[in-house]
């Protein structure tokens, strides 16, 4: 099966209402960008790995989500800000086989499912990534994951892994979500304190530690919170901004931070990049991985609302 074209694309999903217009293009790199605004808010969606590029509530002054300037477009190339999804794994391949680092959902061509304007003015989009002779060569296994973004006052995103397999599927996975700031030496994260962490930064060493009050980011910083709670926060003291995540289906945490030696060896970063995003990333990992049965489902939802600091 071909894949669509753009004209076929915007003819079967394409909106033109009074306050909702919706449209596919191909402006960016090789992959199909859908171009969203409605009465609340503008985003942009790439249907390579389904990867929410842009964020922006009417009623704000900035994006919520930070987006490289120098990220690439490229098949087999991961897209450098956003909200990536690493799935069906985590990090580097759990069984040593030399499989990509983060699983293969980003790097792959999602189909467009759905396109509808909500009652309350938000656009609901529904993107399907389906198992294929390619995914069966890394992961055996048979599966539908549907990736549902309602894009209003909210930012709502919902990924369900449904097993179409004969036996159960463990899965890990991340929204690895790259939210934009002012000014890293400005920002903090509140919501975690007390909690204990893998410090998986070079320093760190794997090293289990307890959050001693909010996060304020100093130095590399690469943790898994444990048993993380539903609701967070990243003040965003230069912005004058507070972005609050809310989450289900999750009990961990990821929060990353390269800070200068690592931003500076990643190509697809300019040098002083890391001082304008936070990761904080809704999760299954470490002893919160997913296992699901045959026929089952499992749903993680993470939903951001940008206001002003009270």
């Amino acid at each position: 099966m071909h894949a669509p074209t753009t004209a076929e694309l915007n003819q079967a999903f394409a909106i033109e209402q009074s306050h909702t217009q919706l449209r596919i293009e191909n402006d960016i790199g090789e992959f199909p960008i859908i171009h969203l605004r409605n009465a609340h808010a503008e985003a942009r969606i790439c249907l390579y790995g389904a990867q929410i590029l842009r964020y922006k509530p009417h009623n704000t002054a900035h994006d919520v989500l930070f987006l490289s300037d120098k990220a690439i477009y490229q098949s087999g190339k991961a897209i450098r800000g956003g909200a990536p999804l690493c799935w069906p794994w985590f990090g580097a391949d759990p069984e040593n086989q030399g499989r990509p680092a983060h699983g293969f959902a980003r790097t792959s061509l999602w189909q467009l499912s759905t396109t509808e304007s909500l009652n309350d003015g938000a656009t609901r989009v529904v993107l399907r990534l389906n198992d294929s002779p390619d995914t069966l060569a890394l992961w055996p296994y048979h599966f539908q994951l549907e990736l549902e973004i309602i894009a209003g006052k909210t930012l709502k995103l919902s990924l369900s892994t449904h097993n179409l397999s004969d036996q159960p599927m463990t899965i890990s996975q991340a929204i690895h979500t790259y939210f934009a700031v002012a000014d890293i030496a400005q920002t903090e994260v509140y919501g975690l304190e007390q909690l204990h962490y893998m410090d998986k930064s070079k320093a760190g060493q794997n090293a289990l530690r307890t959050q001693d009050g909010s996060i304020k980011v100093k130095q590399e910083v690469d943790r898994i919170y444990l048993n993380s709670p539903s609701a967070i926060q990243i003040h965003d003291q230069a912005w004058q901004r507070c972005i609050r995540i809310h989450s289900s289906g999750s009990q961990s945490t990821v929060v990353w931070s390269p800070w200068i030696e690592i931003t500076a060896n990643m190509i697809d970063l300019n040098n002083d990049d890391y001082q304008r995003f936070i990761c904080v990333e809704t999760a299954n990992v470490t002893d919160d991985t997913a296992i699901i049965a045959p026929n089952a489902s499992h749903r993680l939802t993470t939903e951001y609302t940008a206001e002003l600091l009270s």
